[in-house]
């Protein structure tokens, strides 16, 4: 349990230190005044302040805030102070300002990627054959287990997901598939069929296939830092795709929202990862801030993307959106949110105790 709090208080305290930095930096590139960078809610523990900015952290370690000089469209402000005020600036200055945290949230994604593949290169699934479907069209032209694939027509093949690929887009075109078998080597032609089977979200998809699957052998593939650049930028662009379109399948219902999770699933995934290592702890690190990016994307008010729709309607209309739609639109905001802090807290505590 000691763990999952420690390794839950590292995760939300990185996480939540680089959204609010991207938040400060881009406000203070552009002149504006921070008067508070907390990590934390509540009461402020201890501090210092440099400046105009009170560098804080606060009693509740469940998020954190930068609150700039007249952030509140409506508050009053010293006309000294008009400036250096958020709300005085050129919208797409604010538009920036209020993007840069979740594009932070990607960018610690980017980096810890990018430290990952330049230390330990990256991680390739051998086309090595682990098992043959008997009645597949593999089983039937004579494919074996241990089988390595070297080849597909005139395409070189050096992972499974090169085979998968050129099988899934072949449309049941006849396919010569080179593979080594101990000192020897065959090639075999195959038709794939289109079968049923299941993505990584449980649909039933139809797609070509041959019958077979992969013996889970890895190689490593060291990387220049160029490489591990390209291999950073292409997961942090994978991941961020995929949390989109899980987004938005819990919201077309075709996913159960019973796998949204909560501080309490964090916290255990955290504690898990950080028993793992390091690495896997840092690895969970960039996950969780790719979809924290994401959700504060969405454009929900009180969150990144609310304020952001709100700025694009002003840029687009000339005019400020008028306070009495805000505050309504804030409120269905908090509601949603409240209603799903209700309902993750809900599915943390029946996977504890009742799974």
């Amino acid at each position: 349990m000691s763990t999952n709090i420690i390794a839950f208080i590292i995760v939300l305290g990185v996480l939540i230190f680089f959204h609010e930095l991207g938040h400060f930096l881009i406000a203070r590139l552009f002149g504006v005044g921070v008067e508070k960078f907390s990590l934390g809610f509540g009461p402020r523990i201890f501090g210092k302040k440099i400046g105009v900015t009170d560098y804080r952290l606060s009693a509740i370690p469940l998020g954190g805030y930068v609150k700039m000089v007249g952030e509140e469209p409506d508050a009053e402000i010293d006309p000294a102070d008009i400036p250096i005020s958020f709300t005085h600036k050129h919208v797409l200055k604010r538009i920036l300002i209020v993007a840069a945290g979740p594009f932070f949230n990607l960018l610690l994604a980017l980096l810890i990627f990018f430290g990952i593949f330049l230390i330990s290169g990256t991680f390739i699934l051998k086309p090595s054959i682990g098992e043959v479907k008997e009645g597949t069209p593999a089983y039937q032209v004579g494919l074996q287990n241990g089988d390595l694939i070297t080849a597909i027509d005139d395409s070189t093949i050096e992972t499974w997901e090169d085979m998968a690929k050129i099988v899934t887009e072949s449309k049941g075109k006849i396919l010569s598939i080179h593979i080594r078998r101990g000192e020897k080597s065959f090639v075999f032609d195959v038709k794939p069929e289109l079968a049923v089977t299941q993505n990584i979200f449980g649909e039933d998809i139809e797609r070509y296939v041959i019958g077979v699957t992969a013996s889970g052998e890895m190689f490593t593939k060291d990387l220049n830092p160029f490489q591990a650049f390209s291999e950073s930028v292409r997961q942090t662009y994978k991941i961020t795709k995929l949390t989109i379109i899980s987004i938005a399948k819990l919201v077309r219902g075709t996913i159960s929202t019973k796998t949204l999770g909560g501080p309490i699933m964090i916290a255990e995934l955290a504690g898990q990862q950080a028993k793992e290592g390091a690495a896997n702890l840092v690895f969970f690190i960039a996950l969780l801030s790719i979809n924290l990016a994401v959700l504060n994307f969405l454009p929900i008010p009180v969150l990144d993307g609310g304020h952001l729709l709100f700025f694009f309607i002003e840029l687009i209309s000339g005019r400020p959106v008028n306070r009495q739609m805000r505050e309504i639109a804030q409120q269905i905001g908090i509601f949603i949110l409240i209603l799903l802090m209700v309902y993750v807290f809900y599915n943390d505590i029946a996977r504890v105790f009742f799974s």
